[in-house]
């Protein structure tokens, strides 16, 4: 992002726009914006690179690549027939291939080996090797290779005392200047041990075994790693006969590792991806990018990103114009700059491939709706209601546009507190305003407080604790998770589980009954059927039944001390069920799952919350009916403004520093505050550039976006909506492109009709850079067209 010059004339101080590296710290207003126009690739594409020629190198898998500088190096593997330890190089900008200069004595022949880069070296550690042909000599490594890219030189390191188990299949990466190795297979059975050597100084160092604690990965092979913020990350693998589709972590600093549990729906994510072996995983940014491997006899091809903030999974979906690689295991991929490199691996009917791919990855600010919200329930500022809950009258606030918007049983108790209001005289409302002013210690000024008395809702049919977890389920779309497995945790989550059937929330009976069944074991089986019994909650009942009956629990639940607790209508149960287990009924109705935070708020903008607003927001002299805990929530800019100094009148004049958007970009960013939307029209992206800067947004997320829809997206058909936007909002350098476009492609622009509609100072701007780029001659011919 460049600064604009001064402005035209010399006067006044030049004012530098807000670059995409988002800094409230610059200056208070914005007169130029400026958006450099250059080589860019298109987010998520996948584009095919020239594969590698046999006479380079063989199609190969079980290899491995690294990234260094430009460059991707290509190491061992196997072409279907024999081991290989030659040594290949791609140039990303050349998109060349060539074989690497080496000297010394390489690693011999292996596949399953690992490779990271240090420094400027590649370390090569263990795999098997042998020959494949003949079936002989065939072993496991646990060799130490040195590869220093300057100068070609292969080095083996030889170090004194213990060395790690010789291995293949294991996992590799370099953390704080040290190799760390992780699991494997060492020909007789699976590992999950830890070791970890400096790279420092070859002379000094040596092996180290870790002593890990927490959840350790059970023992396994043929997986990735990747570390991201400091951590390690494994996901699925072969474990025994078992395949797992289950993500660690492993703290470095801690030496503990912790399964992130795939009960996550709780948060109201994606599952995760199927079990798998013989995939990658690369780190980016705070995401970690699966692709590939064998699931369940299939060769998925879509590309899984997890983010490590928020603990959720999700497909990526692919550009249009994306060529797909198909689906494999056992290849290799590496990262450079803001992309991902795949390479090689065994496709359909156990070929080897030699296809180079290329991933764009996105390097968008992440969303921040579910967190702006959910501030806004941890603060309660500008809370509007209080629910008076159960027979102790526990009190709870909250926002009536966020809880109109999610809940329609709840909005009707809302209504119905309003409509009893609505009863009470003026004088009384204004009585009540008077002692919250005086609660508060604001004073008697009921005009200079504005302070309205909360409406009370009453609600006897919950108790505090779980309805407290149902509203953070409302502003966020997920519930903290709970200790798995822990008895009081299980039973709160049944009390919010009731909740959800009796408000009909769908999504959260789903999110709360995924994780109660999943927290279902020996030890708690029998209170949670109990208490399911007396919540009358049927389908969480029926699990419990079928949990206990089944052939490997029954004996151990019968002779467990809570068993003779049991009613003796619940023991009947279980010995009918145990006896006769019931026919299974297989529904063909689909799951209703409900409507999620994003979808609720959209409907909400769109005409649902319009008797809920509270402020008014003037586009240029037009109304346009607003909520304020929305708008507060999500802007620094009127979350300020409504604290301390709202509007006598409940309006508010909208502009972006001295520019006032157009209507369609103004809708834009409201969808953006409501609900996160960045989809919009690309000249609604000139406007709103500067918004996130202006009006304090999280991050500058809808900056990036904006940026990136002017990049791609200004066309022949658009460009005079976008000229005449970047002319009013001073956008000169958007101004400059779009004129380039115009004068090269004239012959289409002139026919179309909004070019007559243009005001007189753009039409003598186009005319004046035609008459810079073409001749006398041509600038006739093409005046004779108009």
């Amino acid at each position: 992002m460049a600064a604009a010059g001064t402005p035209a004339g010399g006067s006044g101080r030049s004012k530098v726009a807000p670059s995409v590296d988002f800094d409230h710290s610059c200056s208070d207003s914005v007169e130029y914006l400026t958006l450099n126009f250059g080589p860019f690739e298109t987010v998520h594409r996948w584009r095919r690179l020239p594969p590698c020629d046999e006479f380079v190198g063989a199609r190969r898998s079980k290899h491995t690549v690294v990234a260094y500088r430009d460059a991707i190096y290509v190491f061992g593997g196997d072409n279907g027939k024999t081991m290989l330890n030659d040594l290949l190089r791609f140039d990303v900008k050349d998109c060349s291939w060539c074989r690497a200069f080496t000297t010394g004595t390489p690693p011999a022949p292996r596949y399953h080996h690992s490779a990271v880069v240090y420094g400027s070296s590649m370390f090569v550690f263990g795999g098997y090797t042998g020959d494949i042909y003949s079936n002989s000599n065939l072993k496991n490594k646990n060799d130490l290779f040195e590869y220093k890219f300057a100068t070609g030189q292969w080095t083996e390191w030889k170090t004194e005392g213990r060395l790690p188990v010789a291995r293949s299949a294991h996992g590799a990466t370099v953390y704080s200047e040290k190799l760390w190795i992780f699991a494997g297979y060492d020909g007789n059975a699976r590992l999950n041990d830890m070791w970890t050597i400096g790279l420092q100084d070859r002379e000094l160092t040596c092996w180290e075994e870790i002593e890990q604690s927490g959840e350790i990965p059970p023992s396994c092979c043929n997986f990735p790693v990747a570390v991201c913020k400091d951590k390690m990350f494994v996901f699925s693998g072969q474990s025994g006969a078992k395949i797992t589709n289950n993500l660690f972590q492993f703290e470095f600093k801690e030496k503990i590792w912790t399964r992130i549990p795939t009960e996550h729906l709780l948060r109201g994510s994606p599952p995760p991806p199927q079990r798998r072996y013989g995939h990658t995983m690369v780190a980016f940014d705070r995401h970690l990018y699966v692709f590939g491997g064998a699931a369940d006899n299939t060769l998925p091809n879509e590309l899984h990103c997890y983010d490590v903030d928020s603990q959720t999974w999700e497909v990526i979906q692919p550009s249009p114009d994306s060529e797909l690689p198909s689906g494999r295991l056992f290849h290799a991929a590496a990262v450079i700059s803001d992309a991902m490199y795949i390479f090689g691996g065994t496709v359909d009917n156990n070929i080897r491939s030699g296809e180079m791919y290329r991933f764009q990855f996105s390097c968008y600010p992440k969303c921040t709706l579910h967190e702006d919200y959910g501030r806004l329930w941890e603060n309660r500022q500008f809370s509007d209601l209080e629910f008076v809950l159960g027979e102790k009258e526990e009190r709870v606030r909250g926002h009536t546009a966020i809880v109109t918007a999610r809940c329609k049983w709840l909005k009707k108790k809302i209504m119905q507190a309003r409509e009893r209001l609505k009863q009470k005289s003026k004088q009384d409302i204004e009585d009540e305003g008077h002692a919250a002013c005086q609660k508060d210690g604001i004073g008697g000024n009921v005009k200079l407080c504005r302070l309205q008395p909360l409406l009370e809702v009453p609600i006897r049919e919950a108790e505090a604790q779980p309805f407290e977890l149902l509203m953070q389920f409302l502003y966020t779309d997920k519930i903290k998770y709970p200790r798995k497995g822990h008895v009081q945790d299980v039973l709160l989550i049944m009390d919010v589980y009731k909740l959800a059937l009796n408000f009909k929330l769908s999504r959260l009976e789903q999110l709360c009954l995924q994780y109660i069944e999943a927290s279902v074991d020996l030890q708690n089986v029998l209170i949670v059927c109990e208490n399911a019994n007396k919540l009358q909650l049927d389908q969480l009942k029926e699990h419990c039944l079928n949990f206990v009956v089944k052939e490997s629990h029954f004996n151990q639940v019968i002779m467990m001390k809570e068993f003779e607790h049991l009613s003796s209508s619940l023991i009947v149960e279980i010995v009918r069920r145990k006896q006769q287990p019931p026919v299974r009924m297989h529904s063909d109705q689909p799951l209703d799952i409900g409507t999620s935070l994003i979808q609720d708020m959209k409907a909400y903008l769109e005409g649902g919350g319009i008797e809920f607003c509270d402020i008014i927001l003037l586009l240029d002299g037009h109304p346009r009916p607003a909520h304020k805990a929305i708008l507060a929530a999500r802007s620094s800019y009127f979350e300020a403004m409504f604290r301390s100094f709202m509007p006598e009148d409940g309006q508010v004049n909208i502009s972006i520093g001295e520019m006032v958007p157009s209507k369609q970009a103004f809708e834009s960013m409201l969808r953006y505050i409501y609900y996160g939307e960045v989809n919009m029209p690309p000249e609604d992206s000139l406007y709103l550039f500067a918004a996130p800067y202006y009006y304090g947004f999280s991050n500058n997320r809808l900056q990036a976006y904006c940026k990136q829809n002017l990049e791609m997206n200004v066309t022949v058909e658009n460009v005079l909506q976008i000229l005449e936007a970047a002319d009013r909002t001073q956008a000169l350098d958007m101004k400059r492109h779009c004129l380039h476009i115009i004068v090269h492609q004239f012959t289409k622009v002139s026919k179309l009709p909004n070019l007559r509609s243009l005001s007189q100072p753009l039409l003598l701007d186009i005319i004046e850079s035609l008459a810079n780029h073409i001749s006398d001659k041509q600038c006739a011919e093409l005046g004779s067209d108009i």
